[in-house]
């Protein structure tokens, strides 16, 4: 994978997920992986340095509490940036505004 902006997409919503990861890896500079559930995206944090954990709706308050906390035990300097819903154009502002990149 070269220097693309790899993202972790965490989800309660199987198919609100994979269209989530259909419109992020359609960017060239960017690289989606989706998980269902805060234990899968925990894993997934110890096991990898994503730039961006990206959390889908679906997540109870105390879920999005407990894998923010657990995350950046793992990698403090993560972000971590939800997302509740509404077209594409909003979904790569929330990822372009988390980066620091221009849309």
């Amino acid at each position: 994978m070269e220097n693309r902006t790899e993202i972790l997409v965490v989800g309660t919503h199987e198919d609100i997920l994979k269209t989530i990861l259909r419109l992020l890896n359609a960017e060239n500079a960017w690289y989606a992986e989706g998980v269902l559930g805060c234990e899968e995206a925990i894993a997934k944090c110890k096991s990898h340095a994503y730039a961006i954990v990206l959390l889908g709706g679906g997540l109870a308050e105390p879920e999005e509490a407990r894998l923010k906390t657990e995350i950046k035990k793992i990698h403090p300097a993560i972000h971590i940036i939800p997302h509740y819903g509404g077209g594409s154009g909003l979904l790569y502002a929330e990822i372009h505004s988390a980066l620091g990149t221009r849309t």
